[in-house]
């Protein structure tokens, strides 16, 4: 770069959407979280882009690494209801959507709405339940309702499900079938923290002196913003030689040598739809090549599945896309 160009996300320019109150809400709840959570900037991003576009997360990582906790402290920033649900192999899909019962008084069965029915849904451990139970949320996840008894019920929104499992403890637990992992937009790898990091967790954890990590944050975003931000980013401007660089990518995911399946069409709905997000809360109101390449790792991460050889070779998805993305050209 020469030193009179300058980077895109400090460019001047005059937005047609107004974008600032995103922004600054943006930034209200990344500073709420940081009371807490310490590190996990890319975690926290992904999160907040996901609400936006009304996409659901799936997140991967060890034990003790503040998965739970960042989810449980991320809905507490908004003004809105909140539900953990844990995941165990005897649990039934009733047990998730409700179930009907009879009540004596009206001689009548009334349906009891189950946990699924909140705003934000953590769903701990979500490989652990048995496959019956799984295909219980499909309906819920994509259509946003639960069919119960031959009636229809809706949810409210914001509606964002949470869910996470553990990569290495397999015992016990139940592989997600494709056609639910790609109900997720983004599976989220959340990784150890730092040396410097985990000198801060102690140093915050020392100074809190017991008071629970839910009392230091506060809601600071509305169901009514949250409409409002969805809008505007929907008015965010993508020229058609974005598109087609989607478009190309996504295509080469189906036919590449390392690859026994590539992404699917919603896949490349994801990552538009990511990537107005992205240049939305950075105050532009134009998608660029950055930001299609900082949503596809987490948008194709689970949708491809590696070929037997490169899986045994140590080859990871992430390696895939970023050498797919390294191989088409940027469009200028």
């Amino acid at each position: 770069m020469e030193n009179n160009e300058q980077p895109a996300n400090d460019l001047e320019f005059d937005n047609r959407i107004p974008l600032e109150e995103l922004k600054q809400a943006v930034t209200q709840v990344k500073t709420e979280l940081a009371k807490v959570i310490i590190g996990q900037e890319n975690f926290i991003e992904l999160l907040i882009v996901s609400l936006l576009v009304d996409g659901h997360v799936l997140i991967e990582g060890v034990p003790g690494i503040a998965k739970t906790i960042t989810a449980k402290l991320f809905a507490k920033t908004l003004k809105t209801d909140f539900s953990r649900i844990q995941f165990t192999p005897d649990l039934m899909p009733s047990d998730i959507l409700g179930t009907s019962i009879f009540n004596v008084k009206t001689s009548e069965f009334e349906f009891k709405k189950g946990p699924i029915f909140s705003n934000i849904i953590l769903i701990d451990e979500i490989n652990r339940a048995p496959a019956k139970t799984q295909a219980a949320m499909f309906e819920t996840m994509e259509e946003r309702q639960v069919t119960m008894d031959g009636t229809t019920y809706a949810m409210e929104t914001p509606f964002m499900v949470l869910a996470t499992q553990n990569p290495i403890e397999q015992e016990g637990t139940y592989a997600l079938p494709e056609a639910q992992l790609d109900r997720f937009i983004f599976k989220i790898k959340v990784d150890y923290p730092t040396p410097e990091e985990e000198v801060r967790i102690l140093q915050t954890h020392h100074e809190r002196k017991g008071k629970k990590p839910q009392e230091q944050i506060a809601a600071v975003l509305t169901p009514e913003q949250l409409v409002d931000f969805k809008s505007k980013i929907q008015d965010v401007v993508v020229e058609e030689k974005i598109i087609k660089y989607i478009a190309e990518i996504i295509t080469k995911t189906r036919n590449h040598p390392h690859l026994y399946l590539g992404g699917s069409p919603r896949a490349s709905i994801a990552t538009l739809n990511a990537a107005k997000a992205f240049a939305a809360i950075q105050g532009r109101d134009f998608v660029i090549p950055e930001d299609i390449k900082r949503a596809l790792v987490p948008v194709l991460n689970h949708r491809v599945i590696l070929t037997p050889e490169r899986e045994m070779e140590g080859m990871t998805t992430d390696n895939v896309v970023n050498m797919i993305m390294e191989s088409v050209e940027i469009p200028r």
